[in-house]
């Protein structure tokens, strides 16, 4: 029914991995850096992830039950932040109600410094 092409060309593929945080999967290889869910560290420090869903490498595939055992993340906040606003509006046809109101989702910058598998 669908037509997906993951990899095209044969050049060598870099390992990657599918993590979870923040209650949303992430597929990351590294070197790469993606906003995540906003995590309690300081801006400089090191993170390891330790719930890690898929490890790829290649032709490889590595799938856990639920996670892959031994299997890490490891990455550095670069920053941290607020998303785009996001307006929120409410009415209330022929009642005189109107709300409107603003948000801005805290997010967290990281880069992929490695992946290490079991």
């Amino acid at each position: 029914m669908y037509n997906f092409v993951f990899f095209e060309s044969d050049s060598e593929i870099s390992m990657y991995a599918v993590v979870r945080t923040g209650g949303k999967q992430y597929r990351v290889s590294a070197g790469e850096k993606l906003r995540i869910e906003k995590l309690a560290a300081a801006v400089g420090s090191e993170l390891v992830f330790d719930e890690v869903l898929l490890v790829g490498d290649g032709q490889a595939l590595n799938v856990g039950t639920p996670v892959v055992k031994g299997a890490s993340v490891k990455a550095k906040i670069v920053a941290h932040g607020l998303g785009e606003k996001v307006m929120i509006f409410k009415l209330r046809r022929r009642k005189n109600s109107k709300r409107l109101r603003g948000h801005r989702q805290a997010y967290t910058e990281i880069e992929v410094t490695g992946i290490a598998q079991a």
